[in-house]
This record gives C-alpha cells, sequence and structure tokens, in this order.
C-alpha cells in the first residue's frame, strides 16, 4: 500500500468506506474509544470538523475496544453514544483492532510509516494524512486537538 487513499474501513452502518473516494483531501484519522479518560475529545475533533469540513479535511473517528476494553460497546450504541454526548457528526467507522497482528491494514501502514512511536498505544492517536494520502504527522492521546500545533499542522494541510 502506498497511500492512505489505499484502504478501506467500513461505517457503523456497516457501508464500505473506502478512503480512495476522499484523495486530494487531507485525513485526520483517530482511533476512538467511549469510556476512556481522552474521550472528551470527540467534542474538540467535532468542532475541528465542523470548523474545516468545507476546506476538505474529513475527520474519520475509528473505534476499537483494543486499550482497558474501553469500548465495549456495539455500533448502535457507539453511533448513539457519539451523537447524543458529543453530537458527532463526522463519520465514524466500525470498531477495528488498531494493534497487534489483527489490527486494521491502515493502522499497521501508519505506523510502518511513522515508526516505532507512531503504534498507537492508547486510544485517540491521531494521524494526519496529507493531500497525496502520505502520513503527515501523528499525535498521541495526550495532545489535544484543540491544541495549538496540532490545529497548526492542520491548517498547514489545508494552505497545501
Amino acid at each position: 500500500m502506498a497511500s492512505a487513499y489505499d484502504f478501506s474501513f467500513e461505517t457503523l452502518q456497516g457501508k464500505p468506506y473506502p478512503l480512495k473516494d476522499l484523495a486530494g483531501r487531507p485525513l485526520l484519522i483517530v482511533n476512538t474509544a467511549s469510556k476512556c479518560g481522552f474521550t472528551p475529545q470527540y467534542k474538540a475533533l467535532e468542532a475541528l470538523w465542523q470548523a474545516n469540513k468545507a476546506k476538505g479535511l474529513v475527520v474519520i473517528g475509528v473505534p476499537c475496544n483494543d486499550f482497558g476494553g474501553q469500548e465495549p460497546g456495539t455500533h448502535e450504541q457507539i453511533a448513539s453514544f457519539c451523537e447524543l454526548n458529543y453530537g458527532v457528526d463526522f463519520p465514524m467507522m466500525a470498531k477495528v483492532h488498531v494493534k497487534g497482528p489483527d489490527a486494521h491494514p491502515f493502522f499497521q501502514w501508519a505506523a510502518g510509516q511513522g515508526g516505532f512511536l507512531a503504534k498507537p498505544r492508547w486510544n485517540f492517536f491521531k494521524y494526519l494524512i496529507n493531500k497525496n494520502g502520505g502520513l503527515e504527522t501523528w499525535f498521541s492521546s495526550l495532545t489535544s486537538p484543540a491544541a495549538p500545533k496540532f490545529t497548526s499542522a492542520v491548517q498547514q494541510q489545508l494552505r497545501e
């Protein structure tokens, strides 16, 4: 796989979500969980999406239950939680693994592109994909989507 656009996910509603359909647009792909200390980041991710979707940014949430069993819900429960508690309107994918041998191929690719430290080590790891489908940078769970270094990186991709 040469770029992020070579991968596909499935939505919470069970529909294919090929990233190739988003070619030429910057992507922010985040592994999420509903019962995590970082879950309030949904609010800042939604704000980022609302402020920048017309400029081309696509925020994509990818639930996983790999860390502390913090996403135990069904697809319906995840969708309801995100909408009711955080007003999430950005695309949410079906739950996948993000670490280990069963990790979704996107997360294997991102870790390979970003190096050892880019492997998701907890929920809310964030991967910023440039308009060419390359991994531009990544941010750990500790970096808020509202942090200046984060928003600056996103804005840079929207300008390029």
